[in-house]
Formats: C-alpha cells, structure tokens, sequence
C-alpha cells in the first residue's frame, strides 16, 4: 500500500506487527521539528491504515473502545510528517507536527508536568526550531499576539529587523573580547532569536541552514 510517507527504516510498513492478544502495538509521538516526544498511543490494523492514509495520527482508545483520531474534539491535530517501525516490527515512531498542544491539560507534551521541566525537553536545535515555529506564527498571526516584540519587528520591516541583527552581533563580540563571560550568554541567545525573525522575514527556514551546515561537514575543506 501506498502512503505517500517518508520513511527512513528497512521495515516495511506493511510489516507491523500487532499483539496477538489485544491487536494494538504502541506508538510514541514525536515532534517532527524539535524531536521532543509529545505522546504514547496505541494503534490497531485500522488505525493504523487510517493514519497512513489521511495523514494524521489516529489510535485505537482503550478507554472509548473505537479509533480516536487526536484532535477531532479540540483541533489539535498530530498532522503526520513520517512514519517508523522498529526493528521488531512491533512500535511505531511517528513524527508529526502538533496543530497547537498535545496534552489534553494544555502542554505541548504529555509527559510535562506542572510546575516541574519537561521530562523529555527538546534538544537545543529543537529549542531553536520550536522558536522558529512561533516566530513564524507571530508573522502570520500578528492579531493573536498584541503588544508582541516580535509582531513589532515584522510590522517595522527587514531593514529594521536586519538592523537589529547588526547590533546584536556587534554586543556579542564586545562581550566576547571583553570576557564578560557572565553576559555573553544572554547576548548569543538575542542574537540567536534576531536571526530566526531575519530568516522568517526572508523566507528561509531554519531546516535549510541546518541543510547548508550538514552539507558543508561531509565537504572537503580549502587547504586540509
């Protein structure tokens, strides 16, 4: 069958292997963008054939007794980006992109717990990404954030914003120089979050920087 889904593992889709006595096989949700893990859900033949065919995560709930497809009551959605089998044949690792909080309490994950870090944070390029994914929800949805820094930046155009870029790079090599070691942190980290809102203004996605860096550590390089 068919899915039209990437999948980077030698076991096929089709081989997915159900628990003999339930029929489900579990699977572990991860955000496609940041690679935290959002959730556990179990899946049966037919939840599973309908994810890969529409392309968004639906489970087998235990306790409703039917397929469930996350999201259908609240919108969040779990829209499917690929699909892995382990080499058992018997999980599924689904990266998807969350359409607004995975846990039902609210929190991008199901393993966060209030008041305390989340049990499976992002990796730092995760972090970043997770960023990038509000700034650009900030350039396309100004109204849903008023008073916002970032809409501020957009709404005062790339000069502005390339601008800022400039004198947040120029702080960072003060500090440097200077060995200000206890603010050249939070100098990369403005630094950083201006050229997220650069590359939004401009198009380029932060997968697309992250492409050129990977390319460029497999190139020989000009006198090694």
């Amino acid at each position: 069958m068919a899915t039209g889904l990437a999948s980077d593992t030698l076991v096929p889709l089709d081989a997915l292997r159900f628990d003999s006595a339930t029929g489900l096989a579990p699977a572990v949700v991860q955000d496609a963008d940041t690679g935290q893990v959002l959730m556990l859900g179990y899946v049966n033949a037919a939840a599973w054939d309908q994810t890969r065919r529409e392309q968004r995560v639906t489970f087998f709930s235990r306790s409703k007794n039917r397929l469930w497809t996350k999201g259908e009551s609240s919108g969040n959605f779990l829209e499917v980006v690929s699909l892995h089998i382990d080499c058992d044949a018997d999980t599924v690792l689904v990266r998807a992109r969350p359409q607004g909080p995975t846990c039902h309490r609210g929190f991008t994950s199901c393993f966060e717990q209030p008041g305390l870090e989340a049990v499976a944070p992002a990796a730092p390029v995760g972090l970043l990404a997770g960023l990038e994914r509000l700034i650009v929800d900030r350039r396309t949805n100004p109204a849903a954030a008023p008073g916002s820094y970032t809409v501020s930046l957009f709404d005062k155009g790339l000069p502005k914003i390339a601008q800022k870029v400039g004198e947040e790079a120029v702080e960072t090599v003060i500090d440097a120089v200077a060995g200000h070691r206890e603010t050249l942190p939070g100098e990369v980290a403005d630094l950083l979050f201006h050229l997220l809102v650069l590359l939004a203004a401009t198009g380029v996605p932060l997968a697309e920087v992250l492409a050129t860096l990977h390319a460029r550590q497999g190139a020989p390089r000009r006198g090694a």
